[in-house]
């Protein structure tokens, strides 16, 4: 879909929403003289400006009041002051369209006085085009703005549409929290090469290479019949062999467990943050645990 007719605007300007931006214009779908960055910091919404030609607001009404398209890009401890703040300023007919995590789609539509919500979740891989994002339309969307939305979060990625919210919160956990778990792997196996002795630029090359062509072979060979990847896991697990050690003691270790309740922790915090609830930072303890 052409957007180049429609006016974009931005209410904070952090990564993500550095990455709708450079996304729209790297793919000629916006005009960048429509698309409004606005931000507390002058500086930041300036580099914007320099970088991808968008305009630099610092006053998140006056962008929203001109818009066809609010995009929230906001942190959720935010979303109440700014809310408070656009309320009455976003046209009637315009699309308000979310990436704030854990924000339901009625605290937005009521925080704003306004029917035409859509909530998302990116993820990190966004800001180089190669991201997924999940999305899900109020009732108030028309089939035009579900047609702008797609094509906004297409400039990410992937998206799929989805028909119930819950699946935000859901995605939230797996996909829009799930590039730390990927790194946190990655950082452990390259410890571990260095452990044994490589230097750290040999095993960050052994271990990006590894995972990026497991990934490849993963989507090659499902272009064809559907294949689990248990059994391309089983393929490469010779009875006896060093793999079947090595999973022996991730299994033993309880590393599927973690990984599943680290992705339902992530869950809950998302339910949470839907409701209000403030951040928790546990206390820090020292290594003898006082």
């Amino acid at each position: 879909m052409d957007l180049s007719l429609k006016t974009i605007a931005f209410m904070g300007s952090g990564a993500m929403a550095e990455a709708m931006i450079s996304g729209l214009v790297r793919k000629n779908l916006a005009d960048p003289k429509k698309l409004l960055a606005s931000d507390v910091r002058q500086e930041r919404v300036n580099e914007l400006k320099e970088e991808y030609g968008c305009m630099p607001y610092t006053d998140n009404a006056k962008a929203a009041s001109q818009a066809d398209v609010v995009v929230l890009s906001i942190k959720p401890q935010r979303l109440d002051t700014v809310l408070e703040i656009l309320k009455g300023s976003v046209k009637k007919e315009a699309l308000v369209l979310s990436i704030v995590a854990g924000a339901p789609m009625q605290k937005i539509s009521e925080g704003l006085g306004h029917h035409s919500v859509v909530r998302s979740m990116p993820n990190t891989p966004a800001q180089i085009g190669k991201g997924i994002t999940v999305w899900i339309p109020s009732e108030g969307v028309s089939e035009e703005q579900k047609e702008i939305a797609s094509t906004i979060l297409g400039a990410l990625g992937d998206e799929i549409l989805v028909n119930d919210e819950n699946y935000l919160d859901m995605a939230t956990a797996l996909s829009g929290t799930g590039p730390a778990y990927v790194f946190l792997f990655m950082e452990a196996m390259i410890d571990a090469g260095v452990h044994m002795g490589f230097s750290r630029r040999v095993s960050e090359q052994l271990v990006v290479q590894t995972i990026k062509g497991s990934v490849s072979y993963y989507q090659k060979i499902n272009q064809g019949d559907e294949v689990h990847v248990a059994t391309l896991r089983n393929q490469v697990t010779s009875p006896g062999g060093t793999t079947a050690e090595a999973l022996y003691y991730l299994e033993k270790a309880g590393f599927r467990t973690s990984i599943s309740r680290a992705i339902w922790a992530a869950y809950q915090r998302s339910l949470e943050l839907g409701k209000g609830k403030p951040v928790h930072i546990p206390e820090t303890r020292s290594v003898n645990g006082k």
